[in-house]
């Protein structure tokens, strides 16, 4: 009799402390989201830094001024520490704005807006004026052949895939003719590539982004169309092949500058040398303001301290808020923060990134083991009652991704990606395009993630 109420009372004991501490995560979910949705520090913050320091490529003065902004900001928020990574980092320099004008007996004369791609080299002075050849794919290219080639312009026109329902792969499949496509073309002589934007919307918007070149090829001028443009010019290419198109840009590279990562820390109380870093890149392309890419992860990033702090919230681990330099060109903070993690040998517990827009938080992807993909799944209910309802696994992230060599799980909440890409990488990408309510759930669902890690670990 005594061993079965030993056991019952064991049951009981066990129940009731289940029950405790679901009832605590999920009152500490309340609390968190109501926070972050009572609050407009995130909104102001982000229209502060996109108006006041847009164009943040790195190299730039914009950019340094944006990086002091986040320095001043992070500590304002009553960080623990605030520290510098130092980088050196390319400077690409635009120039004047491009010019872009079909050339045809049939149509007339046309102005397309184009930009160039990033570190692309320069036209001539006088511009280069040819044929154009339009191509889907590498493949094309090969059976057209040189001899048809040769002298030309290439225009790669495929377009996103618009079957998918996340973009992100939709883009994916298309953005290699962005970054490979003047070498690719160079190799059968061609003067200049054009490339149709990467984006599922038909707009006047040019949207730049990374190439590379092969170094065994010739350097010839990259630039992207407007989807709107790109259409027009396939059109005509129909009617009348003899067309011409005259590109100009004034493009350069310059020498390398200094520059850094900014880190802020809440130290942990019980494990200060083991890390929960999150982050977003502090830099944008320099034809847009980034509100989305990457403003919205950056105020992401910070609002996760402010309401850790606000809220009373003493983690364990330390939490890490990264502002990450230069992952639009060459991911050289992201570079430096792994180097430097290995350097001092640091413990990373999770790392969490925010670079796929402010849009509304539908999900959670995680880049791990089983055993944490399942943890996660442990506690999917109190997300799902803020429509967090997926957990897949998946990329996590560009500037956080070094860290999986050393067998770190990272994490990324997944925004709706339905118009992340009207505003991707182009002029289009501003304040008024970020919705408040959805920025702050999104700072919300980092806020709680973190919270449950340090709380639970991995």
């Amino acid at each position: 009799m005594k061993k079965i109420t030993l056991v019952t009372f064991l049951i009981v004991n066990s129940i009731y402390t289940f029950s405790q501490t679901n009832i605590s995560d999920s009152a500490m979910a309340v609390s968190i989201f109501s926070k972050a949705l009572s609050d407009d520090w995130a909104i102001q913050n982000l229209e502060e830094l996109v108006t006041k320091y847009p164009y943040r490529l790195c190299g730039t003065k914009a950019v340094s001024d944006a990086v002091d902004w986040s320095e001043k900001t992070l500590k304002e928020l009553g960080a623990d520490t605030v520290f510098h990574q130092n980088i050196k980092v390319l400077h690409w320099e635009r120039g004047e704005k491009e010019t872009g004008i079909i050339n045809s007996k049939t149509f007339g004369k046309e102005k397309v807006n184009v930009c160039a791609i990033g570190v692309s080299i320069g036209t001539e002075v006088k511009g280069v004026n040819a044929q154009v050849v339009e191509v889907q794919d590498f493949d094309e290219l090969n059976k057209i052949g040189k001899e048809n080639i040769k002298g030309k312009i290439v225009f790669f026109n495929r377009a996103m895939d618009s079957k998918f329902y996340n973009t992100f792969p939709a883009y994916g499949g298309a953005v290699n003719q962005r970054s490979r496509g003047a070498s690719e073309a160079a190799k059968y002589g061609a003067i200049a590539v054009i490339v149709r934007s990467l984006t599922l919307s038909t707009d006047t918007f040019p949207h730049t982004g990374i190439m590379r070149y092969d170094t065994n090829y010739i350097k010839i001028p990259a630039f992207c169309i407007s989807t709107f443009h790109a259409n027009q010019l396939s059109k005509q290419l129909t009617q009348d092949n003899n067309l011409t198109l005259f590109l100009k840009s004034n493009c350069k590279m310059l020498s390398e500058e200094n520059s850094y990562n900014v880190v802020a820390e809440i130290k942990g109380t019980d494990y200060p040398n083991e890390y929960i870093t999150m982050g977003g890149h502090i830099d944008s392309w320099d034809i847009t303001s980034g509100a989305h890419d990457d403003g919205s992860g950056i105020i992401h990033s910070m609002e996760v301290l402010k309401l850790f702090k606000d809220l009373g919230i003493k983690p364990k681990h330390t939490i890490r808020i990264v502002m990450f330099m230069d992952e639009e060109m060459d991911q050289r903070g992201a570079k430096k923060y792994l180097e430097i993690a290995i350097k001092n040998n640091e413990k990373h517990i999770a790392a969490l990134e925010s670079d796929a827009g402010g849009a509304t938080p539908m999900g959670i992807s995680i880049n791990a083991s089983d055993t944490v993909y399942n943890k996660l799944l442990e506690w999917s209910y109190l997300f799902e009652i803020y429509g967090i309802t997926q957990i897949i696994k998946g990329y996590s992230g560009v500037d956080i991704s070094p860290l999986k060599s050393r067998g770190v799980p990272l994490f990324d909440i997944i925004p709706d990606s339905q118009r992340y890409f009207d505003y991707h990488h182009s002029a289009n990408d501003t304040f008024d395009k970020v919705n408040n309510r959805e920025l702050q759930l999104g700072s919300a669902s980092y806020a709680l993630l973190i919270y449950l890690i340090d709380k639970y670990g991995l």
